[in-house]
């Protein structure tokens, strides 16, 4: 039984010496270093914990809780501190004061959070030399702009006639470099990188057009995107997006809106204005006409009179048949004595 356990022992180490340390961020050394992580904010975290990464062996170096606190432990108690971010409460910083070339490396960050359990993110720490190297953006570069609030899709069509062995999609930054998606074809699998935004890529065999989508967009996603394509001889092509949020048209539609309404209200109050206006004049002059002319119109009007032209006009003119617009009643005819 002791020979089956060392047996799987020496196994399980051959195994970890086989696998590649595959890290999430790369980090510029700088003196003051930043490193970021953050965990999933429909989780509740428990607990935090920074180790940095030497051969087979975990360093630790703090642990944070959110009940009980935080806690550095030597030799970094003196040049290391937690930040918690209030714009991103969910984003966890490692601050380095001082930093050198001892803190070059892989870090880790292990979260505890319930219900889901435990999750990780590894860091690679490089000189700044090798750093300037691997974010270099010398190449074509293609500029996109989207609306914040929208699902953005980035595109890349595989120029490689080969066989396409992987594609990664990273995020470059003046500090850092972050690994989105991750699909490696020769081994049928992707790998999802701790990246604190939500992004997804398609991954399958014989792919020639490979696809990053960011979905409802905020004005941080804007930067420098990268698509990385190896083959299974080795070879590789980049391809680099400058992706440019700015705010929608809805502002603008609506402002418009809010300008033909005011528009609109102002023109029937002036025509309200005018209609007063117009009254009141009419009914200004029919007050100031003298009070004998309008009892004789009325007088008129009621006894049917009808006076066509002026009295000292000759009667041989009487003969001319004239029309006027008030009503006739017939005569009455004179009775004979």
């Amino acid at each position: 039984m002791n020979y089956l356990t060392f047996l799987l022992a020496i196994l399980h180490v051959q195994k970890a010496l086989g696998e590649e340390i595959f890290w999430d961020t790369t980090v510029k050394l700088t003196e003051n270093m930043i490193l970021e992580c953050a965990y999933p904010l429909t989780e509740t975290l428990t607990q935090l914990e920074w180790f940095k990464i030497i051969g087979m062996q975990k360093d630790p170096i703090g642990i944070f809780s959110p009940a009980f606190g935080i806690q550095i432990r030597k030799p970094y108690a003196d040049r290391v501190y937690y930040v918690n971010s209030t714009m991103a409460p969910n984003v966890i910083t490692l601050f380095f004061y001082n930093a050198s070339e001892a803190d070059l490396g892989i870090y880790s960050c292990f979260f505890h959070i319930f219900p889901h359990g435990t999750w990780e993110k590894t860091t690679q720490v490089i000189q700044a030399d090798s750093f300037e190297i691997a974010a270099s953006l010398n190449g074509p570069m293609r500029p996109i702009t989207s609306e914040i609030g929208q699902n953005v899709t980035l595109t890349y069509l595989i120029q490689m006639k080969g066989p396409v062995q992987q594609v990664t999609w990273e995020k470059i930054q003046a500090h850092q470099i972050d690994i989105l998606t991750c699909c490696n074809l020769s081994q049928g699998r992707t790998y999802t990188s701790k990246y604190q935004r939500q992004v997804w890529s398609n991954c399958s065999q014989g792919i020639r057009v490979s696809h990053l989508v960011i979905p409802h967009a905020t004005a941080s996603d804007s930067g420098v995107y990268r698509c990385c394509v190896k083959d299974s001889t080795g070879e590789s092509e980049t391809f680099m997006m400058r992706l440019t949020l700015i705010e929608g048209e809805t502002n603008n539609q609506h402002i418009s809106f809010v300008a033909g309404g005011t528009v609109l209200l102002l023109l029937v109050i002036l025509i309200i204005v005018i209609i007063v206006i117009f009254y009141n004049r009419r009914r200004r002059r029919l007050i100031n006409v003298p009070f004998q002319e309008s009892w004789d119109t009325q007088s008129k009007i009621t006894n049917n009179f009808r006076s066509a032209m002026p009295t000292n006009q000759a009667m041989d003119d009487a003969k001319e048949d004239i029309y006027v617009n008030y009503p006739t009643l017939p005569r009455r005819p004179r009775l004979r004595d």
